[in-house]
């Protein structure tokens, strides 16, 4: 396809306009957005949903971990699941809820922030960011009133403030910054109380990493849905860590030892009392 004066691509493709890729996409071409393929009416499906996401802050940022099932009713649809990914140089996104809506989602979040950077030649603020995924968030009601619902956590390293922050979101597109540790999904109940336990100011890095993967194995200890550390299968929960250096995952053999320290403690003690 080419546009009026011969170029490959189409003029909306090359006229000025928003610095959102979403809002192009809307105006250029809205089927391709996930909010504009609602299910027909009276429809139900039965999807794999994503569940527990925790982050937790540190002096100097902020640490994001998941478990990694997927399921699907009473049915384990995923064991492996990546459910953490990042978003930019210095931010995150966890997902709960449908799976392949909230992945769909955060692919759109990524390409969102990537165009915001090319066209403005400068990174978002840390809020712009939080308010952008909230207003994609919102745009999702329509599939969420049908069972289709997609709350993800936000978290990121803010350069102005020079430390880590987190967001939160309802189903109808709210963002409220959350303060210390947080948690989303079916098993987040158990998990901000087992941080409440653990958490304390003044943390280091191995620190919120050791309180993040201990309250995932809280979780799974009282949710079903919640997938808790595989050890046969050598699967462990998802870390990613952010500071002033950037975004970055932690290797799987760092996030084992700190499971196996963490399973050892509770040899003896499963309810981890102090």
């Amino acid at each position: 396809m080419t546009g009026s004066s011969g170029r490959r691509l189409p003029d909306a493709f090359l006229a000025p306009g928003s610095s959102s890729f979403t809002e192009f996409v809307g105006a250029h071409d809205p089927g391709l957005l996930p909010s504009r393929r609602p299910l027909p009416p009276g429809t139900t499906l039965d999807a794999p949903h994503g569940t527990t996401i925790v982050t937790v802050t540190y002096a100097g940022g902020v640490v994001m971990a998941g478990d990694r099932r997927a399921t699907m009713g009473s049915l384990i649809a995923n064991r492996d699941m990546e459910k953490v990914f990042l978003t930019d140089e210095y931010s995150a996104v966890g997902i709960a809820g449908t799976a392949g809506i909230a992945i769909e989602l955060v692919r759109l979040f990524q390409v969102e922030l990537e165009h915001y950077e090319k066209i403005e030649g400068a990174l978002m603020s840390l809020e712009g960011k939080a308010n952008r995924l909230a207003s994609m968030i919102r745009s999702n009601l329509g599939l969420a009133m049908q069972g289709l619902t997609v709350v993800p956590m936000f978290a990121g390293y803010d350069l102005e403030a020079n430390l880590g922050r987190i967001f939160s979101y309802d189903v109808t597109g709210g963002c409220y910054e959350e303060h210390d540790h947080h948690s989303v999904g079916s098993g987040s109940l158990f998990a901000r109380g087992s941080m409440k336990k653990t958490w304390h100011a003044g943390l280091d890095r191995a620190g919120a990493v050791s309180v993040a993967v201990e309250a995932l194995y809280d979780a799974a200890d009282d949710d079903s849905a919640t997938g808790g550390p595989d050890v046969s299968r050598r699967i462990w929960p998802t870390v990613a860590s952010l500071d002033v250096d950037g975004a970055a995952f932690l290797p799987d053999d760092d996030v084992a030892s700190v499971v196996e320290a963490v399973v050892a403690a509770r040899n003896g003690n499963p309810g981890g009392a102090r």
